[in-house]
This record gives structure tokens, C-alpha cells and sequence, in this order.
């Protein structure tokens, strides 16, 4: 079975909103309009307008956009699924710029549209799993700009390698799935706080030569040392992880150019879904439909996004 659709062949499946509102709604509901108020499905009735309905159960009248990421947008519904088609095919990413020329709506429009779906990318499934297990990597990067790229008057003139920089925890799953988190620092706290709430106890641990990760007896420990040119030890690397990062800053610097820390973990979220759900072995329209399982329940305002 083909597990990729053209643009052509989208474009035919979903040529305008009613097709686009028919498809969300068949994935969202299963074929049983849902109250997202009440949760009611037997007190549905369909008003006269094609896609509103009313819950008699709670007078609410609503659409397939009530409770989601698309809600009180003016945006159609073809357009929306047309973003996700672009996320979840273009492995690095697309800018606010880009899609705003590809659906024909402002770049300020585009930009929301596309925190809006990072936003779903952050929501959890019923399906997911919350633990990492087996033989799982863990590794931090430092996601910013480079200090010789910056105008003269932005450098921070107080040193290399991570310095302006935001630090960044990831975990891969061999065999499995991949988790990130922006973190405060890199500290033994802080790190191995967040290992041990993704990681199940009995695992094993493969990491650096790091001091934040030594005294985790629940685990069983393998280190690699970077500093002394060793890449591979048996089944103790990162290179799963570092894998990972490479994708995240070929985004960071070939797609965005920057990340704003107030919205880095988005930016992150939209790159962990594309290694999890959205890899390339799944077919383009489970990806797509995997994305719409996540829409309800994350709505979040422009009024929120730029005040966070």
C-alpha cells in the first residue's frame, strides 16, 4: 500500500470546505455527532443550516470546530487540512511565511493557524503511551542562534556553545517513540526529574558522560564518553537521539531561523509528532487523521498565545 498521497490527489479528496467538514467531522465524531459541552449523543438534532446541530440536553448549539483548535476561526476547514498535509509532509517544517502564500491569508493569520495546530501536536491521544521503556537514550541540545550570525548589537559577548541558548531534554525509545521537553537548565535536579517521569523504573539508560544523570539506581546505566571520542559502546549511544536533534536544528536554522523561547516548546511538540505519529512509514492520511484526533479540548486564543 502507497503510504504517500500527492498534492494532487489531496487536493481532489478534500476540493472545498463541505468535503474538508464532512471528514473532520467523521473522524472526530465516528459517524455520531457529540455534544462538547455535555457529552450527550442520543439529543442531537441537525439544524437547518448543513453542519450545526443543537443538544437538547443542554441547549448548546455547535459545530465540528466547537471545543478545537478550530474554533471562531474564519479560516475554512480545506485550509486547515491543507496545513496539516504541509506539517505532516514537509519533515523539516514550514513557515508562517510559507503557508501564508500557500493558502492565501496573511502571515500574521498563518502564524496562528500554525501554533494552533503545534498546540494539537502537544495534546495527547487515548492511545499514547505515557512511559518509555526497554532501552531508551537521553540527551539534551541547546536550541539558538549562533553568536557569529548575530547583528552586532543582539551578541551576548559572554562566551561559546551554549551561551543565549535554551536547553532542551530528549528521550528516544529504540524501537519506539521519541519525547522533548524545554528545560530550565541542565541540572542532576532538573533532568532527572523529567527522566523519571517518562521513564519506566527497570529501563535502561544509555546517556553521555554527564554528571546529571549518574545516581538514577532505578535504572540500569550505560555511558558513552563524547569527550574521549568514543561514539559507541556496544549497546551504550545516543545516536538515535543525536539523529533527532540533527532534524530539530536543520528546522531551526534552514526553516524558522529562530524560535521565540515564550513558544519553543510548541516548535518542539510539532517535531516530536512528526518522529512519532507523523513518520514517514505511516500512511499521509493516518497522519493527518492523527493530528485531528488531537484538535479537541486545546483550543487556545490569539489574546493567550502572545501573552503567555
Amino acid at each position: 500500500m502507497k503510504t504517500t498521497i500527492s498534492l494532487y490527489e489531496f487536493m481532489k479528496l478534500f476540493p472545498d470546505e463541505r468535503a474538508a467538514r464532512i471528514h473532520i467531522e467523521s473522524v472526530r465524531w465516528k459517524g455520531q455527532p457529540k455534544c462538547p459541552k455535555c457529552g450527550a449523543i442520543e439529543r442531537i438534532q441537525p439544524r437547518k443550516i448543513e453542519g450545526y446541530f443543537r443538544c437538547l440536553a443542554c441547549k448548546l448549539d455547535f459545530t465540528v470546530r466547537t471545543g478545537t483548535i478550530f474554533e471562531r476561526s474564519h479560516i475554512p476547514l480545506d485550509k486547515w487540512l491543507y496545513a496539516m498535509y504541509l506539517i505532516n509532509t514537509a519533515r523539516k517544517g514550514i513557515s508562517s511565511l510559507q503557508l501564508a502564500q500557500e493558502l492565501g491569508i496573511t502571515q500574521k493569520s498563518a502564524w496562528f493557524l500554525l501554533q494552533r495546530i503545534r498546540e494539537a501536536c502537544s495534546n495527547k491521544s487515548d492511545d499514547d503511551d505515557d512511559f518509555l521503556g526497554g532501552v531508551v537514550e537521553a540527551d539534551e541540545a541547546y536550541i539558538g542562534g549562533k553568536e557569529t550570525n548575530k547583528h552586532e548589537s543582539k551578541k551576548l559577548k559572554a562566551g561559546r556553545g551554549t551561551v543565549g541558548k535554551t536547553a532542551v531534554l530528549g528521550m528516544r525509545e529504540r524501537g519506539g517513540k521519541v519525547f522533548a521537553k524545554v528545560i530550565s537548565n541542565t541540572s542532576a535536579g532538573v533532568i532527572q526529574k523529567e527522566i523519571r517521569t517518562k521513564l519506566k523504573p527497570g529501563s535502561t539508560l544509555c546517556t553521555d558522560e554527564h554528571g546529571a544523570y549518574v545516581g538514577m539506581s532505578q535504572y540500569e546505566h550505560m555511558v558513552v564518553r563524547h569527550s574521549a571520542k568514543q561514539f559507541v559502546d556496544g549497546m551504550a549511544h545516543t545516536n538515535g537521539m543525536e539523529s533527532v536533534w540533527a532534524v530539530l536544528k536543520r528546522g531551526f536554522y534552514g526553516v524558522y531561523h529562530s524560535f521565540s523561547v515564550k513558544h519553543m516548546q510548541r516548535y518542539v511538540d510539532e517535531f516530536m509528532y512528526r518522529m512519532n505519529e507523523g513518520k514517514c512509514s505511516v500512511q499521509t492520511m493516518d497522519r493527518i487523521n492523527s493530528l485531528l484526533e488531537r484538535v479537541a479540548g486545546n483550543r487556545i486564543t490569539y489574546r493567550i498565545l502572545i501573552g503567555a
